[in-house]
């Protein structure tokens, strides 16, 4: 069973990442962007890159520190806990783990862009309201040593600012994933903010021309390549909101402690702290679920399902539980625009339908466990 306690190392690297993180990238950070109608700050992530975060999937003879996934997840969490905007999940987490599955000279030169800070990568792969990566309908048609590829993709998270793009299309036999730029002719991006103040955006691909070069695997066989960068997006995306959920609850107590009535703080009160003892052992048992899904990653990839749609179903709950705590834990400031909760919450809300939501992800485990 995999060690479902923090090494020595991933416990430096979470201080190092919080110290950083609290400086660079507070809550405050995130206002400010969405109050300037931004969703991408270049600064930070170039900054996460020189601290080589941005590598932490990429082998070393590209560039990266190849870290391995379970510390991806211990930055993740980290972001989570100030709600930081990057392309951190898509690009470092789903876009390496893809490309490690081809060995080439075309993917070796990607990773070591992605390394650098350089290339930023999006994931077009949602056409309807859920995650379904096996319904896609999107066009690939063969035409002489390429194709053409014709659809429509919605919810691609980072979209607008990325300048590559994971599309998974339909050809003649299966599935098949294609790695090009977004400033292809005939590829429209049409920006839609999310909630929480991030980019995201609806894509147009009007008879796009691909070549053979920019099939990422083989033709017809995408899920070997796109599968494992899959996990490791939801895996990471779980640590996220399991950061996300810690950051929540910690605000709140931080009120507990502070806020009074009858002459009293409201921590004192014990219908509030059975709630808030309840919430702190939810995050608990799903830190340890995300733990194990790291470890799964790493260590036996090819049986990592089950683990990794535990911690993505447990961390959406978990932060759904935690944000709602927190609003009404904090009365009535915890519904003004004025107080952070809120962006908790939408974060939260986000997260829990990226990548497969909580039925989604309930359903895996159910049948990995026989049912």
């Amino acid at each position: 069973m995999a060690k479902l306690v923090m090494t020595e190392d991933e416990t430096m690297l979470a201080d190092s990442a919080r110290g950083f993180l609290d400086d660079k990238a507070p809550v405050k950070a995130l206002r400010d962007l969405r109050d300037a109608g931004r969703t991408h700050d270049a600064d930070l992530w170039r900054e996460m890159a020189q601290m080589g975060w941005a590598g932490v999937l990429v082998p070393e003879a590209q560039g990266g520190s190849d870290m391995g996934h379970a510390a991806a997840n211990v930055l993740a969490a980290e972001m989570g806990k100030t709600l930081a905007v990057s392309p951190f999940l898509s690009t470092a987490v789903i876009a390496a783990t893809a490309l490690r599955q081809v060995s080439d000279a075309r993917a070796e030169k990607a990773l070591a862009a992605i390394a650098s800070g350089d290339a930023t990568y999006a994931l077009a792969i949602d056409e309807g309201n859920k995650f379904a990566p096996d319904n896609t309908a999107m066009q690939a048609r063969a035409e002489g040593n390429g194709f053409r590829l014709s659809g429509k993709k919605t919810f691609v998270v980072d979209g607008a600012l990325a300048n590559r793009l994971l599309v998974l299309a339909r050809t003649d036999a299966g599935l098949t994933l294609f790695d090009i730029p977004a400033d292809r002719d005939g590829i429209t991006r049409n920006r839609q903010n999310m909630i929480d103040a991030r980019d995201s955006a609806r894509i147009e691909f009007d008879d796009v021309q691909a070549t053979g070069d920019d099939v990422l695997g083989q033709v017809d066989d995408a899920m070997s390549v796109l599968r494992p960068a899959l996990e490791a997006g939801q895996a990471a995306l779980a640590a996220e909101m399991s950061g996300l959920a810690a950051g929540a609850f910690g605000m709140t107590v931080g009120y507990l402690k502070e806020r009074k009535q009858f002459g009293t703080t409201i921590g004192s009160f014990q219908a509030l702290q059975h709630r808030a003892a309840h919430l702190w052992c939810e995050i608990e048992v799903t830190a340890s679920a995300i733990l194990n899904a790291g470890r799964m990653l790493d260590e036996d990839p090819d049986n990592a399902a089950l683990a990794v749609s535990l911690a993505k179903a447990r961390a959406t709950s978990t932060a759904q539980l935690a944000v709602q705590e927190g609003v009404q834990m904090h009365g009535g400031i915890g519904m003004t625009d004025a107080f952070d909760m809120g962006f908790y919450m939408k974060r939260a809300r986000v997260g829990a339908e990226w990548l497969g939501d909580y039925g989604y992800h309930a359903e895996i485990v159910a049948r990995e466990r026989g049912f």
